[in-house]
């Protein structure tokens, strides 16, 4: 480039607007940049060292897709000694530097954009939260006492609330709303107990008032509905059903209240005028409760209580499922009671009596289901808490007062292989100072635990007596097979005066062993009883004698099985041949079992069984045991008795992982309980047969008319499922098993 003094300046770069001929530079455009360039270079002074840019061209031009660019030259001179010696250009593309710096300015704004919202939201946030917190506890306050009711908590949670501003002014607020709900639903809910109180009150003063017309049923009515509560807890009934049950069942007689007490109280037998009478009851109760519409449910125990499962019920004749639940509840409370309490004409039946009068009105007067149910429930009464007692002489002052030969017999005690400790003082009677008194125990069986002299008693009680034991050691056996006595001039170290004694008795099998020590004396007595199927009770009484402070203990420990010595031999109804597996006698319930049999689909039990000649009622038959265990055997390593069918038609489930469906038919074969258990006395041979399918073990059979499918549904186990034949007073022979 011409520098106008001779001098010639060499770019360093070029593009190709601009090249260089000869040693010159030519700017392809207008001369206006040229004449502009050349002027800004000569306008300029210079100095040493200095460097300074001293212009630039911007060239314009259009590339091949017709799109404009800028191209710019920029001159830097090098100076020495006040002359320009040369000039450095750069030239650059405008277009790509703005489309960079664009995009780089872009970014930086979009990262600092970024970086403020963030800030702004995370500040937002926390300030939300900061506000927020108070509001957010005081929800949870409020949902803490709506859900729970619990007001310290709830209230404990506003107590960290500290603003002072409309929020803390709030969180007082609701903390006294909170303590003002909480009193007023206290008010209300004290208020509701009273109110409840006073209805419990009225309805068992109205249930007394019922029963205070038959001297004979004092507590009747609230011993119904404690059943009828605890059947309808059996059958899986929510707390409010049962509630209702157990008022229903506590008014179901108030239709007495217009009954004559001439006709309540009459110890004869009813005309049918008078039975008329009474049945009336029933629809009297039902239109005194429905009044109260309150309770819509009263009415129903008053009014169908007495309708039959078979339809032979009154006063409307229903059958089945259309007598309403609550009724069905109450019919077998009602009837268990009945039976199980005094009556002007009777005493209380014995429990086993009226465990067969429910067996055997199972699907005829009462619901087969709360009859199960109400046979468990008697069945884990083994204390016989439910049924009332009896008067017993000497209970009142625990003092027995015998004057004539047996004038008196206490209540029995039960002796088993838990050895009966028995300690008292005997002295003389009043009436017959000067007497030596002479006790003696009387060993005998009876279904209400008494003895018996009247006939009747002796046939309905089946009351059996092996004999009387005098505590000088005399015996005198009625019913034994045979008394050994043994007797020894040492009394026993803890009696120190004359008229104490202690009594050790046990029974085992079929023999009883009676200790009698005195001060000076020890009888001791072994009895070899009929059979090993018989209960023993022993009863104190004697001539003319009194015994005071009687006082009974019971080891908790079970006597070993060869404790008595044998005075006879063993009774066995099972010596004939055996089948696949040996012959079992059970004499008592589920005492003895048959070898286990796995279960399977098509599996088939036959075997011959008859009744032990001791027994006299329904459930004196086979059973079938389902169970698992380690080695197959009932009680064995890890045993878990899950059910068992009775073949008069009950069943038990056993445990929690299994649940039972009991079918029962009675066919044109079946003449009744009486010739059913006749059938047992004579023998019969039966099959029993499984079915598997699944979890579900089903087991049928069918004897005598009654026709018997239980199917029990078992869940949780993986193992073997055994079956085994029990039963109770039975005798099981020829056991042949077919798969």
């Amino acid at each position: 480039m011409d520098l106008g003094n001779g001098e010639y300046m060499i770019l360093v770069d070029q593009d190709k607007d601009a090249v260089f001929i000869n040693d010159r530079i030519y700017i392809e455009k207008n001369s206006e940049s040229k004449d502009k360039i050349m002027s800004d270079l000569r306008s300029h002074t210079y100095t040493d060292n200095e460097n300074t840019e001293v212009g630039y061209i911007r060239l314009d031009r259009t590339d091949e897709n017709g799109k404009s660019h800028k191209l710019y030259m920029g001159f830097a001179p090098i100076v020495f000694d006040g002359e320009i010696k040369a000039v450095i250009t750069l030239n650059y593309n405008y277009d790509s530097f703005e489309e960079r710096i664009n995009g780089m300015i872009a970014v930086a704004l979009v990262i600092l954009i970024s970086i403020n919202l963030l800030v702004c939201v995370l500040f937002i946030h926390r300030t939300r939260r900061i506000a927020a917190r108070p509001i957010s506890s005081i929800q949870s306050a409020v949902r803490e006492y709506m859900t729970t009711r619990d007001s310290d908590t709830a209230r404990s949670k506003l107590n960290n609330i500290y603003s002072g501003n409309e929020i803390g002014v709030l969180a007082e607020d609701v903390d006294q709303m909170i303590a003002d709900i909480d009193r007023h639903i206290d008010e209300i809910e004290q208020a509701g107990l009273r109110l409840r109180t006073l209805t419990n009150e009225v309805m068992e003063a109205l249930a007394s008032a019922i029963d205070a017309k038959d001297k004979y049923t004092h507590g009747h009515s609230s011993r119904v509905a404690e059943y009828s509560r605890k059947l309808a807890e059996m059958d899986g009934l929510s707390k409010e059903e049962c509630e209702k049950v157990y008022y229903s069942a506590l008014l179901h007689d108030v239709g007495k209240i217009g009954v004559p007490s001439r006709i309540i109280n009459k110890e004869s037998r009813l005309t049918d005028e008078e039975y008329e009478t009474i049945k009336k009851h029933p629809a009297l109760g039902a239109q005194i409760l429905s009044s109260i519409s309150e309770f819509p449910y009263l009415s129903i125990g008053a009014h169908y209580h007495h309708e039959r499962y078979d339809g032979r019920g009154y006063p409307d004749g229903l059958k089945g499922e259309d007598i309403p639940k609550i009724a069905r509840i109450v019919a077998v409370a009602d009837a268990y009671y009945a039976m199980a309490s005094k009556r002007s004409y009777r005493d209380p039946i014995p429990q086993q009596k009226v465990r067969e009068e429910i067996v055997k009105g199972s699907s005829t007067q009462f619901d087969p289901e709360y009859a199960r149910l109400m046979l468990q429930l008697i069945d884990i009464d083994t204390g016989y808490e439910m049924q009332e007692q009896f008067e017993s002489a000497g209970d009142s002052n625990n003092e027995l007062v015998i004057g004539e030969h047996r004038s008196a017999v206490s209540e029995g005690t039960l002796i088993d292989g838990f050895m009966t400790t028995m300690k008292m003082s005997v002295g003389s009677d009043e009436e017959a100072t000067g007497i030596y008194p002479s006790p003696s125990l009387v060993l005998f069986d009876s279904l209400d635990a008494r003895a018996h002299s009247g006939e009747r008693e002796i046939k309905d009680l089946l009351y059996f007596e092996y004999g009387e034991l005098w505590f000088d050691g005399r015996a005198d056996s009625s019913g034994a097979r045979k008394i050994q006595t043994k007797i020894t001039d040492e009394g026993s170290p803890e009696i120190h005066k004359n008229g104490d004694y202690i009594i050790d008795a046990v029974r085992i099998k079929d023999h009883a062993l009676i200790r009698i020590s005195g001060r000076n004396q020890t009888a001791e007595i072994t009895v070899a009883l009929p059979d090993s199927t018989r209960f023993m009770y022993i009863g104190l009484t004697g001539e003319h004698c009194r015994y005071v402070d009687v006082r009974i203990s019971k080891a908790e420990e079970e006597c070993p099985p060869d404790y008595i010595p044998r005075i006879a031999d063993e009774i066995s109804y099972i010596d004939v041949p055996e089948g696949d597996i040996p012959n079992v006698q059970i004499d008592g319930y589920r005492s003895a079992h048959s070898a286990g049999v796995p279960i399977t689909d098509g599996l088939r039990l036959t075997f011959r069984a008859k009744s032990l000649p001791t027994a006299r009622l329904v459930w004196h038959c086979p059973f079938v045991d389902i169970f698992s265990s380690d080695d197959g055997s009932v009680n064995g390593a890890n045993y878990c008795d899950l059910a068992f069918m009775r073949f008069d038609g009950e069943c038990w489930n056993c445990d929690p992982s299994c649940s039972v469906e009991l079918d029962v038919h009675k066919n044109e074969d079946f003449k009744g309980w009486d010739a059913w258990k006749e059938s047992g006395r004579n023998g019969f041979d039966t099959t029993v047969a499984f079915e598997v399918r699944g979890s579900m073990i089903t087991v049928v059979t069918e004897n005598a008319g009654i026709s018997v499918r239980n199917t029990a549904i078992i869940t949780g186990t993986d193992r073997t499922i055994y079956a085994a034949v029990t039963g109770d007073q039975v005798a099981i022979t020829n056991i042949r098993i077919y798969n």
